[in-house]
């Protein structure tokens, strides 16, 4: 509710609401005031005020630290997250005023982003500057527009199509037994993941408990999409997971992504493959599936894809099939 008394020669408009901050103005004249109040309680009944006092002495990078805090470590990639959030507080943008913060500015940002990394980088950057704002708006009180919205985000790279032959997955398989590699879980890393199509996240989440050898299953309790599945496992996979040595910790394949990662790209060297990812693995895995599994509901239900149009990024069945088939 607002309230006009006159003091000290001029008319004084306060507004108060519950849970939100109370405003208080001085103006000369009384309409002036009454005015102003209406104004304040006609934003806020529409969420549009804006308190300019806060956001005046707010910088970018404060939102973002307190995201960090708050807000991250809720998401279920909260250390991934969180490692790129800090890296973006090092850059200029985040000791802007909110009150600049402006898509002039964001686009600045996005073009000498380009100059350093991949668009698709960029795009991810891009998304984080744009929740973050609107938790702020949302949860904060700090209602400015959000300047991303206005933005020409990069255009995104094509998705990638490599897929692992069988004469580059038998050379990379035997280097990764290689003495030289000091991980003993890289090799059957990479079994399972040809094996199972399994996203790097779910195989190193695994545990022993979520194996059924009579079943021949490995149970997910909590995938990409926020659901659990099933996988079936082959011989191959089940060979594999029984030849592994049990972890202390419970986990089928206890290694941090990190050394994961250094030890795939020695193996990938000391094979001679080019232009491999660990994520190549499962599109391999899901392109050879798709030969045993032609409909696509059934593989979804394997490689746990919710929508048919993602899937069909790492669908690409052999021509030479689909021909014998139409006869």
């Amino acid at each position: 509710m607002a309230s006009i008394r006159y003091r000290s020669k001029k008319w004084q408009a306060r507004v108060s609401r519950k849970g939100q901050q109370s405003l208080v103005k001085t103006f000369r004249t009384k309409e002036d005031a009454e005015r102003w109040a209406r104004s304040i309680e006609v934003e806020w009944d529409k969420g549009t005020y804006t308190n300019l006092h806060q956001v005046q002495k707010t910088i970018f990078g404060e939102l973002i630290e307190r995201y960090i805090r708050e807000v991250t470590p809720t998401m279920r990639g909260a250390k991934e997250d969180t490692i790129r959030l800090k890296a973006i507080l090092r850059r200029p943008i985040t000791k802007v005023n909110l009150l600049l913060l402006n898509s002039s500015r964001i686009a600045q940002y996005r073009d000498e982003r380009l100059k350093e990394v991949l668009p698709a980088t960029v795009i991810r950057e891009l998304a984080y500057f744009s929740s973050i704002i609107n938790h702020a708006r949302r949860e904060w009180g700090i209602n400015i527009p959000n300047p991303v919205l206005l933005v020409r985000k990069p255009p995104s790279p094509p998705g990638r199509n490599r897929i692992l032959s069988k004469d580059e997955e038998l050379q990379l398989l035997e280097a990764s037994k290689a003495k030289a590699n000091r991980n003993i879980y890289t090799y059957p890393f990479i079994v399972l993941a040809l094996e199972t199509a399994m996203r790097r996240g779910e195989l190193l989440g695994l545990r022993w408990e979520h194996i059924n050898f009579s079943k021949q299953t490995a149970h997910l309790p909590l995938t990409k999409n926020g659901e659990s599945r099933i996988v079936p496992l082959s011989k191959k996979a089940l060979e594999t997971l029984q030849a592994l040595p049990r972890s202390i910790d419970g986990r089928v394949l206890p290694v941090n992504f990190a050394a994961l990662e250094n030890n795939f790209k020695r193996a990938r060297i000391r094979a001679n493959i080019k232009d491999l990812r660990i994520h190549d693995l499962r599109h391999s895995a899901i392109t050879r599936l798709a030969e045993k599994l032609p409909n696509l509901l059934e593989l979804s239900a394997v490689t746990g894809h919710k929508q048919l149009t993602m899937l069909k990024r790492y669908y690409h069945p052999n021509p030479e099939m689909l021909a014998q088939k139409l006869g």
